[in-house]
């Protein structure tokens, strides 16, 4: 049946995969955009930070809209600017129409994560929402492998016959069609109601959006995104070049090794997150947090040996484990939130969630990363400006740039030990948090 929650769940989880497709896809093509405009790692990662910081204040007022108003018509409008913006690359001739552009694309993207998790909320009943969030959430690497499956193999094709500027731009353009179908799907479906798939009816609340930030699991779990989105956005940025530079790749084959990293792990650490962390949760309630910590210490060794192998397969069979314990977070974290955060005020708090987590972490990722990779490849170099580092030979600026990205992840690693101890400290506060909830929606509904 056209309006069943499957086929929701499916325009949904297609969204969330175009999603994270066209905000991957400037990583994909960081190259040919950094040869074509003369891009230092600075400057690619500031792409990406400008990106994230007016995603977070966009994604507030938006998230308050999602409770108050039709997710469907907001998550449609979002998709039809973020769509609009990726194609609008296509005429860009400088870095500040790249700029502008992505910029366009953070303020189209902020509209996803509050209408479509809070609406999934509404779909599915409590104890399924880890692996429901969980399949939700396999757009990310989904999402983020056909980029780099696909950017990559255009610009190789496309470029022998048109160049290079026009090979890129063309990807971008195939970046923003798949909108074209979605949004009819989108608008076919019919919205469910806040609350229908919660135990008790959620009780009116007339409170502030802010007052979820009274919930002490909630701002750790706030703390452990912006930890997260540091090595999400980092990894999204840098992990192509980083494959191609270190191991002398073109785009096409260093996009198809991120691909796999983003696939096998990605999938790998969604699909086991959800199931462990709906089966945890009949024996033990914060089950899902600490497995969550669990899965974020076993990554960081993963991550760094991941980084400083010298040898390619080593390098992505590594990376996709620690792709995968990153992956695990959203089932068993994005459903803890659910746990503790009435229907009425979800999409406010994915909105401050996303805020305070793309503020204090993606926003640094690229940047920082970018900033440590120009200064490790100086310091490699032995020279002092980045002029200077550019005057040297083609080999040893290639050299010079692949030993500065090599170190500068490493920091990938000590950020995901820091993500592992917030998490448990989540964990130790989120059983008083859900009693709290639960106390108040029993007692909206009065004795039976």
């Amino acid at each position: 049946m056209l309006q069943s929650a499957l086929f929701a769940m499916v325009v949904l989880f297609a969204i969330n995969i175009l999603n994270f497709y066209d905000r991957n896809v400037g990583g994909a093509l960081v190259g040919p955009q950094s040869r074509e405009f003369g891009l230092t790692d600075t400057q690619v990662g500031l792409l990406g930070t400008a990106f994230t910081i007016l995603y977070a204040f966009i994604g507030v007022p938006l998230g308050r809209v999602a409770d108050v108003w039709s997710r469907k018509y907001l998550l449609a409008m979002g998709l039809t600017v973020w769509s609009s913006l990726t194609a609008a690359t296509y005429f860009v001739s400088s870095f500040g129409g790249l700029m502008f552009t992505r910029l366009g694309v953070g303020v189209g993207e902020a509209a996803c994560a509050p209408t479509a998790t809070s609406w999934i909320g509404d779909l599915v009943a409590p104890a399924k929402r880890a692996r429901t969030l969980g399949l939700f959430m396999l757009g990310v690497p989904v999402g983020g492998a056909l980029s780099y499956f696909f950017s990559g193999r255009i610009v190789d094709y496309l470029k022998p016959a048109h160049g290079e500027p026009y090979a890129w731009r063309m990807a971008m353009i195939v970046a923003a069609a798949p909108a074209l179908l979605l949004i009819p799907l989108l608008l076919s479906l019919k919205e469910p109601k806040r609350g229908a798939a919660e135990l008790h009816a959620p009780p009116v609340d007339a409170s502030s959006m802010f007052s979820v930030l009274r919930i002490p699991t909630l701002l750790w779990i706030i703390a452990s995104g912006a930890l997260l989105n540091f090595n999400m956005y980092a990894i999204g940025t840098f992990m192509p070049e980083m494959f191609r530079r270190i191991y002398r790749l073109t785009l096409a084959q260093a996009g198809d090794q991120t691909g796999i990293v983003y696939l096998v792990g990605g999938v790998i650490g969604g699909l086991g997150a959800g199931w462990v962390g709906d089966r945890i949760i009949r024996t033990r309630k914060n089950g899902r947090l600490l497995f969550g910590a669990l899965f974020a210490f076993l990554g960081a060794p993963l991550a760094y040996f991941g980084g400083q192998s010298p040898d390619l397969q080593t390098s992505v069979i590594l990376w996709a484990s620690a792709y995968a314990m990153l992956n695990t977070y959203y089932a068993l974290v994005y459903s803890s939130i659910q746990d503790i955060v009435p229907p009425t005020k979800r999409g406010s708090a994915m909105a401050l969630y996303f805020m305070a987590m793309y503020l204090c972490g993606a926003s640094f990722g690229p940047l920082l990363t970018g900033r440590l990779s120009d200064m490790f490849a100086l310091r490699s170099a032995g020279v002092e400006t980045l002029a200077q580092l550019k005057a040297l030979t083609p080999a040893a600026y290639e050299a010079a740039r692949a030993s500065g990205l090599q170190q500068a992840v490493v920091i990938i690693p000590v950020l995901q030990i820091l993500l592992g101890a917030v998490l448990f400290m989540a964990s130790r506060t989120i059983l008083n948090d859900m009693r709290r909830r639960e106390a108040a929606a029993t007692a909206a509904v009065g004795p039976a």
